[in-house]
């Protein structure tokens, strides 16, 4: 990497919005707001600081606010959905920005980190594949611009047929009113979002973290509901930060699908966004090589743009290269015992089951032979 740094300024929530309204077309991702971060510090994680670098002349090269993780064995700093660039994001300017932001870390007293998680668009040393999932790197981005006729033609045939299957069938999409948010998304919403999780085999958050991010970013949030005789089938919920809007977080029940109620409520999103002043709605992630499991959630989204944008993917830059290398070494080591476990209980059932298939079949051969 290029031995050179660039200039480090710790900013305030002042000095974040001063530099980033000089740079009124970078699309900056409202987790790497001081916003976000006080979400986070809702959530009870700790957020460890936004951070500009700058060159020599004073020109913002890129922003990055950090979260200080302390899993076990795994202290780091994570950029979510970040950082932000200002000036072109060359493999000479990243190199020096990865640069500074190992050599900061490394001498910075309030924290220890072994590792910084982080989007790279150009991999270079010492980087490395991240220890676990981060960020998606593919997403589809619906445009806003366009007049709602133009928009609901762009959809695939698929999606305008299920928006008017829902419609006939009398789904009723609704805002909600921030002060019933929290109420209602605790007795009513919650339960849906556990059965989603059950059926797709993921693990949602408590209800506490989503009621947190309708009250901490209330004004950068929306909850929209669909109803069909007045019980919720499915919910969404949008981020909105200048003039872009995020599809964040969504569930819905198995009755939502007989109804196609997911379709009518997407649909009802996108006019609500475009009528507050946003030009795009990010679907967030969808499959790619680094994330197969987003196979599940790509048909549906594929169904509302054919714009897939493509994210720089998610790397660790080790700070402490040798703590790296072991923690490294031993996680690979615990995932490759805990899939041949998990080869051997799978074997060991299928032996089960076909064993108990053999007395199955022998139990009644011999009934067939003594009758």
């Amino acid at each position: 990497m290029n031995g050179q740094h660039y200039r480090i300024e710790e900013l305030d929530a002042a000095r974040f919005e001063d530099l980033i309204a000089s740079c009124p077309d970078t699309v900056v991702p409202l987790e790497q707001t001081p916003q976000w971060a006080e979400f986070e510090r809702g959530t009870g994680r700790r957020p460890a600081g936004i951070f500009g670098y700058f060159d020599s002349d004073g020109t913002l090269a890129a922003i990055a606010s950090y979260l200080y993780s302390t899993r076990r064995l795994r202290a780091s700093m994570v950029v979510v959905n970040g950082p932000v660039w200002f000036s072109p994001r060359t493999p000479a300017a990243e190199g020096r920005f990865l640069n500074t932001v190992r050599a900061q870390f490394a001498a910075d007293p309030r924290v220890d980190p072994v590792f910084v998680r982080l989007q790279v668009e150009h991999p270079q040393p010492p980087v490395a594949r991240a220890l676990e999932p981060g960020w998606y790197d593919r997403e589809i981005v619906v445009d806003l611009t366009q007049d709602e006729k133009a928009m609901l033609a762009s959809f695939r045939a698929n999606a305008r047929q299920s928006i008017r299957k829902a419609t006939r069938a009398g789904v009723e999409v609704r805002i909600i009113d921030r002060a019933e948010r929290v109420e209602l998304f605790h007795r009513d919403l919650f339960p849906i979002m556990s059965e989603t999780a059950a059926r797709d085999g993921f693990s949602a958050f408590t209800s506490r973290y989503y009621e947190t991010l309708l009250t901490t970013l209330a004004d950068r949030t929306e909850l929209l509901v669909a109803y069909l005789d007045s019980t919720p089938l499915c919910w969404l919920i949008t981020t909105e930060y200048r003039g872009y809007s995020v599809y964040y977080f969504a569930a819905s029940s198995a009755a939502a699908r007989k109804s196609f109620a997911p379709y009518l409520l997407l649909w009802e999103s996108f006019r609500m966004l475009k009528a507050n002043g946003n030009h795009s709605c990010g679907l967030t992630g969808i499959v790619s090589e680094t994330y197969p499991s987003l196979a599940n959630v790509t048909t549906f989204k594929r169904n509302f743009s054919r714009n897939v944008v493509v994210l720089p993917t998610t790397f660790d830059l080790p700070v402490k290269v040798l703590r790296f290398r072991l923690l490294s070494r031993a996680l690979m080591l615990r995932r490759r015992a805990r899939g041949a476990l998990h080869r051997g209980r799978m074997g060991l059932r299928a032996g089960m089951s076909t064993s108990a298939r053999s007395k199955v079949e022998q139990d009644a051969s011999g009934a067939g032979s003594g009758s």
